[in-house]
């Protein structure tokens, strides 16, 4: 079974930059994208961004394009989410995920197909 620990949320002012970091352990993954989402209070979960198990392909919500950076530490177990330019709009929990993909080069935007997820960590943006 893989456990996945988000942390580096916090409150910060519109601009501001954040890193997420997502550690897994358990299972060693094998053909796993990884996915951050969010979920803001009152609406549904939605992508953020995504990196395939291949590495190299990388996809991003147009929301967030331009302005997130996802990338993987494989020494370390560790994915992160490097945000810039937050905007109050990001304000929401945001969870990691992982999930078997048919081929190394997928990422899925799908929430439902990650099968593992971490606790979530609370980002608030204020204006």
């Amino acid at each position: 079974q893989l456990q996945l620990v988000e942390s580096g949320g916090g409150l910060v002012q519109a601009g501001d930059s954040l890193r997420l970091s997502c550690v897994a352990s358990g299972r060693t993954p094998s053909n796993d994208a990884v996915g951050w989402f969010r979920q803001a209070t009152g609406k549904e979960r939605e992508f953020v961004a995504g990196l395939s198990w291949s590495g190299t392909r990388l996809d991003y919500a147009d929301s967030v394009k331009g302005r997130f950076i996802i990338s993987r530490d494989d020494a370390k177990n560790t994915v992160y989410l490097q945000m810039n330019s937050l905007k109050p709009e990001d304000t929401a929990v945001y969870f990691c995920a992982l999930g078997w993909q048919r081929s190394p080069w997928d990422v899925s935007r799908r929430a439902d197909e990650y099968d593992s997820w971490g606790q979530g960590t609370q980002v608030t943006v204020s204006s």
